[in-house]
């Protein structure tokens, strides 16, 4: 009987920790972690990888340095989200973006997302909820992890710099449920910072 290949995920979600680590501790520290987590050659980012070692590697960060974890989460997420931006969304499509207004642009990118879901979630399901919430049932990277606090800031901080630079800058998502947290799924927020009606950019 033929093997199950694994399940596959971006690139990005190894290559963007690794400056962070590096800016962190220098190439010892991104060895350590790297090691522990069993990733001993980083991916090409010429195509998708098994996400059992980008899993790995998230949770390791978090087991080694858990009160920095998320804010290195969140900077590997936002480099991930300029990358897509630079390499994977035509520039014309964000020209078109940035001048609709913003439940429109919302919309059009969330449904983008969604249509993409496989290269940041894995054998994670992902589900458009809503033009500003998604969920990740059984998210990979936080697949078998209980916390006391919701654990995606990677995912979170790509949704969020996504939503800020195509559809407007005060934009913030939150992790208002989590798989760690005996959550149904992980589940994302995304709502305007100064808390004013979803309106028209000015």
């Amino acid at each position: 009987m033929a093997e199950t290949p694994p399940a596959m995920i971006g690139p990005n979600a190894i290559l963007q920790m690794v400056p962070v680590l590096d800016q962190l501790g220098g190439l010892k520290l991104r060895t350590e972690i790297l090691a522990r987590a069993g990733v001993f050659e980083l991916p090409s980012g010429d195509e998708m990888i098994p996400e059992g070692p980008a899993a790995r590697l998230h949770q390791e960060v978090r087991r080694t340095l858990p009160d920095m974890a998320p804010a290195l989460a969140w900077a590997a997420g936002r480099a991930t989200a300029d990358y897509i931006l630079e390499h994977r969304i035509p520039a014309r499509a964000q020209w078109l973006l940035k001048r609709l207004p913003a439940p429109m642009a919302a919309w059009v990118l969330a449904r983008s997302i969604r249509n993409h879901a496989w290269t940041f979630a894995g054998s994670g399901q992902f589900h458009l909820v809503s033009k500003y919430c998604f969920e990740i049932e059984d998210n990979p990277v936080v697949r078998g992890e209980v916390a006391d606090h919701p654990l995606c800031d990677w995912h979170a901080a790509v949704f969020a710099r996504l939503f800020q630079v195509l559809v407007h800058p005060d934009f913030v998502c939150e992790e208002v449920e989590c798989t760690a947290l005996n959550g149904r799924a992980c589940r994302f927020e995304l709502r305007r910072l100064d808390g004013r009606p979803k309106q028209r950019r000015v």
